[in-house]
């Protein structure tokens, strides 16, 4: 489960060292590559923390979650 903290990594040495991508060529609509590599690592970095966190969270039982609130084995979904 720990080995899905890894890929948060990934932005973070994409971009650790500047002088690999400050360059001019190659553009993108008129952007020079040392700022379009840097913006693509936002949303590459959001799907990433998405893909931890749904991995890691604990999940959740069936019967565990009774009106919005957790409740032990046995319980009933009355309140105490």
């Amino acid at each position: 489960m720990r080995r899905w903290y890894f890929l948060l990594l990934l932005p973070f040495i994409g971009l650790l060292y500047p002088p690999l991508y400050a360059n001019e060529t190659p553009e993108l609509f008129g952007f020079p590559f040392f700022y379009w590599y840097q913006f693509a690592w936002v949303p590459v970095a959001a799907i990433l923390t998405w893909i931890v966190y749904r991995k890691t969270k604990p999940r959740e039982r069936p019967g565990e979650r009774v009106d919005g609130r957790f409740v032990r084995r046995g319980e009933g979904s009355e309140p105490a």
